[in-house]
């Protein structure tokens, strides 16, 4: 199960893909399916929460906007 780590409370706007970037902040990006012709660009930061990731967890913009972390499941068989 996921665990909010910090309630950021980004709205989400359609064609675009938002996650949490290396240095702990959310950014998004223009989704390939939903661009249009010419529309490309370099991620965008919306917000800044500055969260330091732990090893062995995906952190995550969730439905609610805000960023949740859940155990990454490897070497299951």
């Amino acid at each position: 199960m996921a665990k909010k780590v910090v309630k950021v409370g980004v709205k989400k706007e359609s064609g675009y893909l938002y996650f949490v970037d290396k240095n702990g902040n959310v950014a998004r990006a223009v989704m390939s399916r939903g661009n249009k012709k010419g529309k490309k660009g370099k991620p965008e930061v919306v917000a800044k929460p500055g969260i330091e990731k732990e090893s062995g967890y995906l952190y995550f913009v969730d439905k609610d906007g805000d960023v949740s972390k859940a155990k990454m499941a490897r070497g299951r068989k």
